[in-house]
């Protein structure tokens, strides 16, 4: 239960007040679209809210399955922050017991709660292969996030786990740094804040935070755009400011342009010269960074022929789910609307700049029934450059 106070606080934090029930956010919302339970919508959880039905707005399907996506705040006319508003409504259900369906049997939390302990002691840096160079004392460190768990939990669908980060290493030793890679490093807290465990997101971003600082360094890269989002905003609003810039590897990557020199020997149905490819904007990166040009300048650079989907930019489908919480048919169906939509603009390949995209495009794709309409091919943009890369 959240009391009348704490409700009351979040509303007007969060503009709920301002909430005209207009039912923009009904008709762009991808849970309502496909939630068949109950209809439900953003603006009936504010209206829940504000009304005082709090048992109401705690049990509606949608508040542990938005997928904070922002699309209902592109288009408020009166800049509800919805996504916000659900996420501090979270951490007060949190507090009080409460908490979304864990898919992935809590796999993925857990790791993130054993990382929270300051006297664990781990060595992250197994997965640097030998010709990638990195420094101590680099300006630039490369932030990993969670890709060497990511490429044990879901190998059966060969996602590209560590090899986007052995990949990231190799793209910024071609820019002349060797990064600085933690040994020490901890999940960003991303999912734990979203999902309303602040106090595991606020352990973990404290020990992060302590480390940064430690490197001495100027610059945070990442490849991941939830960790870029948490480490560039939630970090310094949230927790402590850290004082470092911090990029998205595709910020870097629209600068290289002809600079890539074209590959030899392809791997990918689109690597050759001119290959047609449509690119799926994550919410993180887009929605919330604001970053959309960076990933196009840099497939433009590497001579790819960018086919748009039909919703695109701050339009941009969501891939389904989010803090791998709710993760049922509601998602696979958003998935699959989303895998038709880029199969039908005849590109090869879908490229995505997150690594959760493609793991829930490619589970999604491990349907036997479904592997012909959705089969197109899955890479994630620093790999796909990377290869470009002698």
């Amino acid at each position: 239960m959240i009391d009348s106070d704490t409700m009351r606080d979040i509303i007007t934090r969060n503009r709920a007040w301002y909430c005209l029930d207009c039912g923009k956010c009904s008709a762009v919302c991808p849970i309502t679209r496909w939630e068949k339970r109950c209809y439900t919508t953003p603006r009936l959880l504010v209206e829940r809210a504000v009304g005082g039905r709090t048992d109401e707005f705690l049990d509606d399907p949608l508040f542990w399955s938005c997928l904070t996506c922002k699309r209902c705040s592109q288009l408020c006319p009166s800049e509800v922050y919805f996504s916000e508003f659900l996420r501090d409504a979270r951490a007060s259900a949190h507090a009080g017991g409460r908490s979304g369906e864990c898919t992935h049997s809590d796999a993925i939390h857990t790791w993130a709660r054993m990382m929270a302990d300051p006297d664990l002691r781990q060595d992250r840096l197994g997965w640097l292969e030998a010709g990638l160079r990195v420094s101590d004392s680099s300006e630039t460190v490369y932030f990993t996030g969670c890709l060497p768990y990511y490429d044990v939990l879901f190998k059966k669908l060969n996602v590209e786990g560590v090899e986007i980060a052995r990949a990231a290493v190799k793209i910024l030793n071609y820019l002349g740094i060797e990064p600085q890679v933690m040994a020490g490093e901890r999940c960003c807290g991303h999912d734990q804040l979203w999902e309303g465990d602040v106090e595991t997101f606020g352990a973990l971003a404290r020990l992060n935070l302590e480390q940064l600082k430690a490197t001495g360094a100027k610059r945070i890269v990442t490849t991941c755009p939830e960790c870029a989002r948490t480490l560039k905003v939630d970090y310094p609003q949230l927790v402590g400011a850290h004082g470092m810039e911090v990029l998205h590897i595709s910020q870097l990557l629209a600068d290289l342009k002809h600079d890539i020199p074209k590959h030899d020997s392809p791997r990918s149905a689109a690597e050759g010269e001119g290959g047609r490819v449509t690119y799926q904007d994550p919410c993180r990166l887009g929605r919330h960074l604001g970053i959309y040009d960076a990933p196009r300048a840099a497939l433009a650079g590497l001579g790819f022929d960018l086919v748009e989907m039909e919703r695109t930019r701050h339009t941009s489908l969501c891939c389904g789910t989010s803090c791998w919480t709710s993760c049922g048919q509601v998602s696979k169906n958003i998935q699959v609307e989303r895998l038709k939509e880029a199969q039908a603009t005849g590109a090869q390949v879908l490229v995505t700049a997150c690594v959760k995209c493609q793991i829930h495009f490619k589970c999604a794709q491990d349907d036997p029934a479904l592997r012909q309409e959705i089969g197109i091919e899955i890479r994630d943009l620093t790999t796909l450059v990377a290869e470009r890369l002698r």
